[in-house]
């Protein structure tokens, strides 16, 4: 394929569950040093506070491990093991040294090596350790369910979401890297982050206080929109990454020196594909990978417009000062990363800063939404002043 970094190896993908239990351990010794810290910080506090503050600390590894799969993919480390859930029947790629050290004589630059065996075992314990964070949450939740007003089935789902999660990132390495797999699990992080993001939110009005005036922002239809519309750039994003297409237009804002090259779509969005080829097995012709590069550009411009768009209608509400801002610093991120990748060579700390500023997007639309970020009644009915306006004060 001409735009894979590494050739995908012949040999099959199997699922070994053997070191499932030893991967858990570790998960949770991943997991206990957080779980004391939230102990200390909320010893003598209530239910809620111990809570919010474990679910902040879960958004905040969660984040990380966003982060650290795109770091994982883009080091063509996905099948760094070529077995799940452990590495060559193993808890760690130390036990698997043999085998690591045989695939590399038979394949230098093919995708299993020693660099590469760690880092898909560490992007495995760090999501074994956000999963037992998930499971204390859940169980949490339910314990103290009488005294929240946020419900359990949050966590709950939450935990439903993770494990699914597992198993698109055991699809991913059994299947070899199959396109739409890696594009859903990416997809996916995306979702566990916004699951997250509203629990942390949530915790704000446990123990029975209400929104503040209002059951939905007044602009919750143009937010709604943006995020859709992010959601599938987001989409779009893991299917240019997953197929290599970046470098099919290495110059901006022309591609392959003209402003509409020759390309695919039918091949370039064929779903049910593996990678590099086409449904029949053929191999994918560049015209497709152009296809998939300018379709994700070409909405890119109508993203970043949208979110200009709504940072600006967000100007109304001085309580959504701190979002506006947010939006129009990740907007220009995004820009800004999103060109490097093309222009620069598709340099690896542009990429995972692309993927963090849209994981950044999702964070702040996501909790634009929460009741506890919707202006007050005084904001929407003065939105020509430039602060609220306090209770009890003069006009």
């Amino acid at each position: 394929m001409g735009f894979g970094r590494t050739a995908i190896v012949s040999q099959p993908l199997y699922y070994n569950f053997r070191p499932l239990v030893q991967l858990l351990v570790l998960g949770l010794l991943v997991a206990i040093p957080w779980l004391l810290w939230v102990w200390r910080k909320t010893h003598g506090k209530s239910a809620a506070d111990g809570l919010q503050m474990l679910s902040v600390v879960t958004l905040f590894l969660t984040f990380d491990l966003v982060l650290f799969g795109a770091f994982t993919r883009l080091t063509d480390s996905g099948l760094g093991c070529p077995d799940w859930p452990g590495c060559y029947g193993h808890a760690s790629p130390l036990g698997a040294a043999d085998s690591i050290e045989q695939a590399e004589l038979v394949l230098p630059l093919g995708p299993v090596t020693s660099v590469k065996a760690w880092v898909e075992m560490i992007h495995r314990y760090l999501a074994s350790g956000v999963g037992a964070l998930i499971v204390v949450s859940t169980i949490w939740s339910w314990r103290v369910r009488k005294t929240l007003s946020q419900s359990p089935w949050w966590p709950t789902a939450t935990l439903v979401w993770v494990c699914l999660q597992g198993a698109f990132g055991a699809w991913t390495v059994t299947m070899k890297l199959f396109p739409v797999i890696v594009t859903l699990h990416l997809l996916g992080g995306m979702v566990l982050l916004m699951l997250l993001r509203w629990q942390s939110l949530g915790s704000h009005i446990l123990g029975g206080e209400k929104a503040r005036g209002m059951d939905a922002h007044p602009a919750r239809p143009w937010i709604l929109a943006v995020l859709a519309l992010l959601g599938g750039q987001v989409v779009l994003g893991g299917w240019v990454s997953t197929n290599y297409a970046v470098m099919a237009c290495s110059e901006f804002p022309t591609c392959q020196g003209g402003w509409w090259p020759d390309m695919d779509f039918r091949h370039g969005f064929e779903i049910w594909r593996h990678l590099g080829q086409t449904a029949k097995g053929d191999a994918l012709p560049f015209q497709a990978l152009t296809a998939i590069h300018m379709t994700h550009r070409l909405l890119a411009g109508l993203v970043l417009a949208a979110l200009a768009a709504l940072a600006l209608m967000l100007r109304r509400w001085p309580s959504n000062a701190s979002e506006m801002q947010f939006l129009w610093l990740l907007a220009t991120w995004q820009l800004a990363t999103g060109l490097s990748n093309a222009v620069m060579g598709w340099p690896l700390l542009g990429a995972v800063a692309h993927t963090g500023g849209a994981a950044g997007l999702v964070l702040v639309l996501t909790g634009l939404l929460h009741p506890s970020r919707i202006p007050t009644v005084v904001e929407i009915t003065a939105p020509h002043r430039t602060q609220p306006i306090q209770s009890g004060g003069l006009a």
